[in-house]
């Protein structure tokens, strides 16, 4: 029995969802769907990548990952179908690949679309299906559709650092409104080299130790951890952070003023000392 996933920014407002798990389980009554999440923000690839990329890796191999993010950035020609670290991963041709794998998977595989087709988000789900039926039939993935097929590739981001600085980005904020930077505990304890720190959000707001649980400080005082997917986390004993300070999740550089000056709500920096 194929186990697949679904991660989606469709919401859960309407029938879309129900329908393309419909329209896999036609395909074959025998799949097993596991949704990750359907409330990816819209255009928002940092979150898309730091989402799929911590859940993937806790499935079991061969697994199949089916991500209807950002579907219609332009009129679809193909979808890709990428192994990656013992993975199966289904998605448009956007950029978000190469931001979840973090460069280039082993094998990226072309699955046309029918250019005379309504090619919308049922149709691209039955491409999906009909591929991961072939894979589990034994069918090689060189030919399912096009080998080494040329794709978009967006560079996943990173924070920016220099020897006594990292400045990272707000990538997540969770229903308790638990604030992710996309600083993990490795980049973090690299740059640190064993120096006291201040972590530095808005002006005057700074945190100079890494808590492990939410319960070490007081209810109501901000703290900093690395959650379980080894990312920077600030957040309250038993409040909500984001909305406290006015923290906002990153979407990247403008040159409108307006768009400017929310990245000073969208940043975080760690000194070292």
């Amino acid at each position: 029995m194929a186990l697949l996933t679904l991660t989606s920014d469709i919401g859960g407002q309407d029938f879309l969802v129900g329908a393309v798990k419909g329209q896999l389980l036609q395909i074959n009554a025998n799949f097993s769907i596991v949704d990750i999440t359907h409330q990816v923000s819209p255009f928002n690839y940092p979150q898309a990548a730091y989402i799929c990329r911590n859940a993937l890796k806790n499935f079991p191999p061969f697994t199949f990952h089916i991500i209807l993010v950002n579907l219609f950035e332009q009129s679809p020609v193909q979808l890709l179908l990428a192994y990656y670290d013992n993975q199966y991963i289904f998605c448009a041709d956007n950029g978000l690949l190469s931001m979840i794998a973090e460069g280039k998977p082993e094998l990226v595989i072309g699955l046309q679309l029918d250019t005379n087709a309504n090619r919308n988000t049922l149709y691209c789900t039955k491409i999906i299906g009909y591929a991961i039926n072939d894979i589990i039939s034994g069918k090689a993935l060189q030919e399912i559709g096009l080998p080494d097929v040329s794709y978009l590739e967006k560079n996943h981001l990173k924070p920016l650092s220099s020897d006594n600085l990292i400045e990272g980005q707000i990538i997540f904020i969770d229903n308790f409104e638990n604030v992710t930077v996309n600083i993990t505990r490795d980049e973090f304890e690299e740059q640190r080299k064993g120096r006291n720190f201040r972590l530095v959000f808005k002006r005057d707001e700074v945190i100079d130790k890494i808590s492990e649980t939410y319960a070490d400080v007081p209810e109501g005082e901000k703290l900093a951890l690395f959650n379980s997917g080894g990312y920077l986390e600030i957040a309250i004993n038993k409040g909500n952070a984001a909305g406290l300070f006015g923290l906002q999740g990153f979407t990247g550089q403008s040159q409108n003023q307006h768009l400017q000056n929310r990245l000073f709500y969208q940043t975080v920096k760690v000194f070292f000392e």
